[in-house]
């Protein structure tokens, strides 16, 4: 990777053209904007690469993808990774997967034993800079409430469930679903219609954007 001498921007290889995104990854890796907040410290995750067509949007790290650096590094990633209907190579390839989380660090644990919301200062400051260098994204998945909050402003319904239900109404673009995490066992098992109906559709559209 080249870079422009006087800017020092890093230069595309390909085009000769000032590599916008690699540049930005690298001043989020270094963000330590929340890091009196953080009780392990900063250490940003997320996975883009030019060209990519699907992104996943979540909520933060949790401790296990903190330890490793891997978004969905986790029970969590077991279960997002059965109902996008691919493994952990296709889904650890950049080029093909885009994992964009609403906080990039770990937030830490709120009174109830549950993960805190991400910090709102990563979309803030972030999002609104990275999100337009992915242009050739077709499908945004939206993975919890945070995300669906964000993208969907006020098309969002009064609910998660009630939002994740309309999922037709925001195709194309969009496809909202719940967090994969375990404890939303119970969730699921109350709304069977998620399994039966919306997964397969999302399925399909992972196999036509990444391949099988």
């Amino acid at each position: 990777m080249s870079r422009n001498a006087r800017t020092g921007l890093a230069i595309d290889g390909e085009t000769g053209w000032p590599d916008e995104l690699t540049d930005l990854l690298r001043q989020i890796r270094a963000c330590r904007l929340c890091q009196a907040d953080l009780p392990l410290g900063p250490r940003p995750v997320l996975q883009v690469a030019r060209g990519v067509r699907l992104l996943l949007c979540g909520q933060a790290p949790g401790t296990k993808v903190h330890e490793s650096g891997r978004p969905f590094d986790d029970r969590s990633g077991d279960r997002l990774r059965d109902w996008l209907g691919i493994g952990r190579e296709t889904f650890y390839d950049a080029r093909r997967v885009g994992i964009v989380p609403m906080g990039f660090c770990y937030p830490g644990v709120d009174r109830r034993g549950g993960d805190k919301p991400p910090r709102p200062e990563c979309a803030r400051t972030w999002h609104d800079r990275l999100l337009p260098l992915l242009a050739d994204v077709e499908l945004i998945v939206l993975i919890g409430q945070y995300a669906q909050a964000w993208h969907l402003r006020d098309r969002r319904q009064a609910s998660l469930t009630a939002t994740v239900a309309g999922w037709r109404d925001y195709l194309p673009r969009y496809l909202p679903l719940p967090h994969p995490s375990w404890r939303n066992t119970g969730w699921l098992k109350r709304n069977p219609w998620f399994e039966h109906d919306l997964v397969p559709v999302l399925r399909s559209e992972v196999r036509r954007l990444v391949g099988r």
